[in-house]
């Protein structure tokens, strides 16, 4: 599940701030909670948890409209570019084979100096 922006999430086990950045970050939240208990053991105790006890009165509670489907999110592997401007732009062959072009040539540039 991804969602637009850090909220905090009702399936998170305490406050669920550390499940809400792995579902804005589209990151496994079992993975998420390890690192951040790892930052606050490391960072001292008292630092960590105060940030995390601002973070759950600071991060509002996740609603439906944070909620992204997935059926309509662009897989940023399956799609080269993602930005409509980039799309009109490179929407015929020509000029996508005038950039690959470019590309070459810079490439070989980049690689000579």
């Amino acid at each position: 599940m991804r969602t637009r922006r850090w909220t905090r999430s009702p399936r998170g086990e305490i406050f669920g701030v550390v499940t809400g950045l792995a579902e804005w970050r589209d990151l496994p939240p079992s993975a998420t909670r390890f690192i951040v208990l790892l930052i606050v053991i490391f960072t001292g105790i008292f630092p960590g948890l105060f940030i995390y006890l601002l973070l759950a009165l600071a991060l509002p509670p996740q609603t439906e409209d944070d909620i992204i489907d997935e059926g309509s999110y662009r897989n940023k592997h399956n799609k080269r570019y993602d930005d409509p401007i980039m799309d009109a732009k490179f929407k015929d062959s020509d000029s996508r084979s005038r950039m690959d072009e470019k590309e070459k040539d810079w490439d070989e540039r980049f690689r000579k100096g």
